[in-house]
């Protein structure tokens, strides 16, 4: 994936990347992002989700680690959002997310993608 192994840009960028991606797909329920990044978010969305199915303390604080402030929602409002999107998919064993390929960018021929809840 060229976006995880992209040189300049360090770990501690390409984490903070991943959680604001995290924090906006559960706020707005989809985004439109490269399809390197989606595929790399997506791994993280289905974790989150998951942990959401149990509502332990445990749980909690790991998704608070996790998540960051948007726009819309501060971080106990996205983790109650989890919460319901938990209850959702509670007899779902995985695959919460689909990546839908838009073609590529016409600046820079990066392939874009849309990640969206099933």
């Amino acid at each position: 994936m060229s976006f995880v192994n992209k040189p300049g840009k360090t770990s501690s960028w390409r984490r903070m990347v991943i959680r604001q991606q995290i924090s906006d797909f559960i706020s707005y329920g989809k985004i439109k992002t490269t399809l390197t990044k989606a595929k790399e978010s997506k791994r993280h969305i289905e974790k989150i989700i998951t942990l959401g199915k149990t509502k332990t303390i445990a749980n909690t604080q790991k998704m608070a680690s996790i998540l960051v402030n948007t726009k819309l929602d501060p971080v106990d409002k996205l983790i109650s959002k989890i919460y319901e999107l938990g209850k959702k998919y509670a007899t779902r064993k995985g695959g919460y997310t689909r990546i839908l390929k838009l073609g590529t960018r016409s600046g820079d021929r990066t392939e874009e993608a849309i990640l969206e809840l099933v």
